[in-house]
């Protein structure tokens, strides 16, 4: 399993943490080369003011547990 699969499988498992709260996340990029980690918080985590707790507590520490080569997770916002 390459990395951008590994990075979606952990993805998947935390989206049903998001979804209850009426959120969702989105990966946008995995480059193995850098260990960096783009995603898109959606939902009720776009303009959540925890959003930036949510990205750090839950999605980077887990994607980090998981996944050695991760060194990072950014959140973009991309356009509605």
């Amino acid at each position: 399993m390459d990395f951008k699969e590994k990075v979606k499988k952990v993805i998947e498992e935390i989206r049903p943490q998001l979804q209850a709260d009426g959120g969702d996340i989105e990966l946008i990029s995995a480059d193995v080369s850098t260990g960096l980690v783009t995603v898109s918080l959606q939902g009720h985590c776009k303009h959540c003011p925890m959003a930036s707790f949510t990205l750090e507590r839950l999605v980077e520490k887990k994607l980090k547990d998981e996944i050695k080569e991760v060194k990072e997770v950014v959140n973009v916002l991309l356009p509605e």
